[in-house]
């Protein structure tokens, strides 16, 4: 435990950071957004589906506002609808989610009234036929006629501009100032409003606010049941519609304890079956407890409703909301169901969640539950993963994760809505600390090996060792490798004709791109010598693979090389070509130098072998040349058979070949080629002159660059002037490295 006494602090120190958070000592934004993202996620995986026919939108939609005109519509038009729905199709309640805050003067009654007043002021027919139309002229009074004891809830909406607009008339407020004095209640405020025509307000039965509450995100989750203007208490349209339904009874506050700091939670309405009880928050609103997307409810169009064109039974006993879906009337709003979601559904959502008791809770208790959950959580991780192996700490985080993640779903289908975010992200911070931790720090003697090793292998196996640095050491030791030697040829005649900035560049260019063909190939790096380049495989890292990335290596190195061709002659640079050289066999591999400079390189008679097959490609105009022991062990790669030589400080001959890649790759033309040089190569070994000449002949002819063919048709010419001898064994000998 000792030794994690750092690693728990840290822990800790990490815990208090979400515990903060929690606890509202300060705000976190991506653990709200996170927080925001799972309610919306869980909302929409729990919706109840289905269409609730209690309740029905009347929309003034695009086809409404073609048949009737822009809105508003005229007061005499609202009153035809508003009597027809009441007398024509006996609806329940009509809510209307919009406001009628100025007088209509469509009528034209203000302007005869002018002329009344003015030059007809004496015409005595003129003022006896106004009077008779003034009451159908008087839209207003029509409309406000309607509404009269007819169960109609008007809508209206706070404002908080900072120039203070109070327009029209607000409905008497349902709890008075000074309800909520001493209490930890923190109610919605706003200092203006929109109001109906006053003579519309005293008519209607009752009117509510439309505002929802819009979240950090621009999304609407929560509609608050009770707002703060002037002091007073004001209903929301939704509430106030269910308490017309209900016989309208008083709100009664609902507090978790009798306590003065006590905060609200509920509010109580009585009603003739019991109490109705609406959960809320601490700022008074109440989550919005979507059915689903848009058309949970039926929609109608209102100019149908107008023109009679509906039948009586889809209006008949329903509870009726006046608004719109139409895109130019701007009441679309951003919900967790839908980006383009009509506010007027948003009311019926509540109004049917409130029937329905099932709107969900999020009581002051949940902060305190939230902070024990989140404490519990993060003290067993702090505690706990330090001393866990990382299968284990994997094992108690994933569950943590589960356990909190299943018991905040349970609580949510039980109607408690729990944060989620904080506690998930504490758990994966924390285990992301500790195998952080564990990596860069416990793992240090091992990765201090790596990085020593990695002086001399390629970063890309120094990774592979690091899991395991116990199997790996610089110690000399002899196994069986594949090395590898290649060369630029001409490179002194290309040296000379660059100036020393643009040979470094061009050196630079060459060997970065061979140097990653290696690599690639999983082959350490030895040296580079001059214009040369060393490499090996199967150590460090064992590779039973060996002489087959190795000479893959080869032939990907000549492909590459093709590909600078086309930038170093656009620089004005000579093109390269290469000639490399591969062996296989037993080496000696291992850290070996002196005590100023040590590398890990490989040493051995096979190594010599393959220096000299890297020059020989030179003499017969090859660009790869392989052993007979590097053939051996890559069996699933063409090869065409070169010679067979005894090269300077070796007595024994050595099959050398030419790879030319995989049967797949290899064409007909080159196949039919290779048949021929085969039967040549024959006929030479049993001095058969002439008949070797006129294959080389042919040979020459498909392919009339191929320098190998050449080098024979001159061998030839010497062999015919100095016979070899009947002992001959076809093997050329090499006196020079």
């Amino acid at each position: 435990m000792k030794k994690n006494l750092i690693r728990i602090a840290l822990g800790l120190a990490l815990a208090l950071v979400f515990f903060g958070h929690s606890a509202k000592v300060y705000q976190i934004a991506l653990l709200n957004t996170l927080d925001a993202f799972i309610y919306d996620t869980r909302l929409r995986l729990t919706t109840k589906g289905g269409v609730d026919e209690r309740i029905v939108i009347l929309d003034i939609d695009e086809k409404s506002l073609a048949e009737v005109g822009r809105w508003p519509w005229s007061r005499d038009t609202m009153a035809t609808l508003v009597a027809k729905l009441f007398d024509n199709y006996k609806i329940a309640l009509l809510g209307f989610d919009v406001v009628f805050a100025e007088p209509d003067k469509s009528s034209g009654l203000s302007s005869l009234e002018s002329i009344a007043g003015g030059v007809l002021k004496n015409d005595l027919a003129f003022q006896s036929a106004l009077k008779g139309l003034r009451g159908e002229l008087d839209f207003d009074r029509r409309f406000a006629e309607s509404l009269h004891n007819r169960p109609v809830v008007l809508g209206f909406y706070f404002t908080n501009l900072d120039r203070v607009n109070r327009n029209g008339a607000l409905p008497a407020p349902v709890l008075s100032a000074g309800t909520f004095r001493g209490r930890n209640v923190d109610l919605t405020s706003w200092s203006g409003f929109g109001g109906n025509l006053p003579e519309f307000q005293s008519n209607a039965v009752n009117a509510g606010h439309f505002n929802p509450i819009v979240d950090f995100d621009g999304t609407s989750r929560r509609v608050p049941m009770l707002a703060e203007h002037d002091g007073q208490y004001y209903e929301a349209l939704s509430l106030a519609m269910v308490r017309v339904l209900l016989g309208k009874p008083s709100i009664i506050p609902g507090y978790p304890d009798s306590g003065p700091k006590s905060g609200l939670e509920w509010l109580d309405l009585p009603a003739d079956k019991g109490v109705l009880r609406i959960p809320v928050d601490e700022n008074g609103a109440s989550l919005i407890p979507y059915r689903g997307p848009q058309g949970s409810f039926n929609y109608l169009s209102a100019s149908d409703a107008l023109n009679g064109r509906l039948k009586h039974e889809q209006l008949a006993g329903k509870i009726v909301l006046l608004g719109t879906t139409a895109p130019g009337l701007m009441d679309l709003r951003v919900t967790p169901v839908g980006n383009t979601y009509p506010g007027v559904e948003i009311h019926a959502n509540l109004v049917a969640g409130m029937l329905d008791a099932d709107i969900k809770q999020k009581p002051s208790y949940v902060l305190g539950a939230d902070i024990v959950q989140l404490s519990l959580c993060t003290l067993a991780l702090a505690l706990l993963l330090p001393i866990l192996s990382p299968l284990r700490a994997t094992l108690l985080a994933a569950g943590m994760l589960l356990v909190a993640a299943g018991l905040n779903f349970y609580l949510w289908t039980s109607g408690l809505v729990m944060p989620l975010a904080t506690v998930i992200s504490a758990i994966l911070a924390l285990y992301a600390l500790n195998m952080s931790w564990g990596y860069f720090v416990e793992t240090r003697s091992k990765r201090q090996f790596a990085e020593l090793f990695g002086q001399y292998v390629p970063p890309e196996l120094v990774d592979e060792m690091a899991r395991d640095p116990e199997r790996y050491s610089m110690e000399g030791k002899n196994a069986e490798l594949t090395v590898l030697f290649s060369d630029v040829r001409g490179f002194t005649s290309i040296s000379e004709g660059l100036d020393p900035k643009e040979l470094t560049q061009l050196m630079n260019a060459y060997l970065g791109a061979m140097t990653r063909v290696v690599q690639k190939n999983r082959g350490t790096l030895d040296k580079y010598i001059g214009d040369a380049i060393m490499a090996f495989w199967g150590a460090p890292v064992a590779d039973a693979d060996h002489a087959w990335h190795a000479v893959s290596t080869a032939l990907e190195m000549q492909a590459e090389l093709r590909t600078l061709d086309e930038p170093f002659r656009a620089r004005g640079w000579p093109a390269l070509r290469i000639g490399i050289g591969i062996n296989s066999g037993t080496m000696t591999v291992g850290d070996m130098g002196s005590q100023v400079r040590k590398s890990y390189t490989v040493m051995g008679d096979a190594v010599n072998l393959a220096s000299r097959l890297e020059g020989l490609t030179k003499q017969y105009g090859v660009g790869i040349l392989v052993s007979d022991a590097t053939k051996t062990l890559v069996k699933n790669m063409v090869y065409r058979e070169v010679d067979r030589v005894r090269v300077k400080g070796k007595d024994e001959p050595v099959g050398i070949f030419e790879p030319l890649g995989t049967a797949e790759q290899i064409d007909k033309a080159v196949q039919d080629e290779l048949k021929l040089w085969n039967q040549a190569l024959r006929l030479y070994r049993q001095q058969d002159w002439d008949q070797a000449e006129l294959q080389l002949y042919n040979l020459s002819r498909m392919s009339p660059g191929r320098d190998l063919y050449q080098v024979y048709a001159k061998r030839i010419t010497h062999y015919r002037a100095s016979p070899p001898g009947d002992d001959w064994d076809g093997v050329m000998t090499f006196e020079t490295k």
